[in-house]
């Protein structure tokens, strides 16, 4: 696959991402979306690059925000959008919702909405591959709030002590909430500056160059598989909306945010794709065929059927039900 076949294909998966989470938005405003969402427009690259540079059966563990993530390893759309509407052709048939997407058959083992819970699950996951001898690897995602989380530092000491295939992906939108993360951390990296006191390798990288991510995820992988051990990645990027859909994001400065809307990760990629010689013409039929994409996905969403309160106790436990248990 030529390198501007592989870029256009990521470029139209971050053009889909993008509209779905628009999508999301215009359907929380209209009354069809229940409890909040946590969007990652903005953070496109960071999860698309990550994915196009892992293995299918590798691990991926996400937060709250979480959409992109989903998607990236193969969610569809609609699946998405009708879970955030407590339909039954949701992706988790309505029980996770926006804050609890989870994609088994990609290996993406969910959302959580505990800050930093589900890094100690990665070690867990990859102390599995370890033992099993199947060079997985196992990927935790998490914003920059989570590195000041107690279980953000008990995951990498087990990690570096075991030397287990596990890479950290902090997505660092320079925000825990409605903080800024400067003002209430030490280090100016949070993630990457606390690596070394763990013996572990770190790299910073620009969360909104799609290309940069999936080198530097490529490169910890493949150090992971060959036992080399854990690698925390910092990407910096940026959230275009509030941190949730109460938050109007009023505390950002106004400069600020037109710096980091001119480093949209969408346009990157974009140039990108015109510095390789693709033309126009081929990257409006790409948007184009996103927005199709997703326009069918919100159709599709709207016609499915409520979720049956009959499937609530189906699939929690692994004899699919919770019956026994009563």
């Amino acid at each position: 696959m030529s390198d501007s076949t592989e870029l256009l294909r990521m470029y139209e998966q971050m053009a889909v991402i993008r509209r779905t989470e628009k999508a999301a938005y215009d359907l929380f405003l209209a009354g069809m979306v229940k409890g909040t969402t946590h969007l990652a427009s903005g953070h496109e690259a960071v999860a698309v690059g990550a994915s196009a540079a892992l293995r299918p059966d590798d691990y991926v563990f996400a937060t709250y925000r979480g959409h992109h993530h989903a998607m990236a390893r193969g969610a569809s759309p609609e699946a998405c959008l009708a879970e955030l509407m407590q339909k039954s052709t949701g992706l988790c048939k309505a029980k996770g919702g926006s804050m609890h997407l989870t994609h088994a058959a990609g290996n993406m083992l969910g959302s959580y909405a505990i800050v930093g819970a589900h890094l100690p699950m990665a070690v867990g996951a990859a102390w599995s591959a370890r033992l099993r001898g199947t060079e997985q690897v196992a990927v935790a995602f998490f914003g920059d709030g989570a590195t000041n989380i107690g279980a953000f530092h008990e995951a990498l000491n087990l990690a570096a002590v075991w030397r287990l295939p596990v890479i950290f992906v902090c997505e660092n939108n320079l925000y825990m909430e409605y903080t800024p993360i400067a003002a209430v951390t030490a280090a100016d990296h949070p993630a990457a500056d606390r690596a070394p006191a763990y013996r572990m390798s770190a790299q910073i990288v620009d969360g909104n160059d799609v290309i940069a991510v999936r080198e530097v995820v490529a490169s910890a992988a493949q150090r992971a598989r060959a036992g080399e051990g854990p690698t925390v990645i910092e990407a910096e990027t940026y959230r275009h909306y509030g941190h949730s859909r109460t938050d109007p994001a009023t505390y950002r400065p106004a400069e600020e945010v037109e710096r980091w809307l001119k480093h949209d990760p969408i346009d990157v990629a974009r140039a990108r794709l015109e510095a390789l010689g693709v033309t126009p013409d081929t990257i409006k039929d790409t948007d184009e065929r996103a927005s199709a994409e997703v326009a069918a996905a919100v159709a599709a969403a709207k016609a499915a059927p409520a979720a049956d309160i009959a499937e609530a106790f189906t699939d929690v436990w692994a004899d699919g039900g919770a019956a026994w248990r009563v």
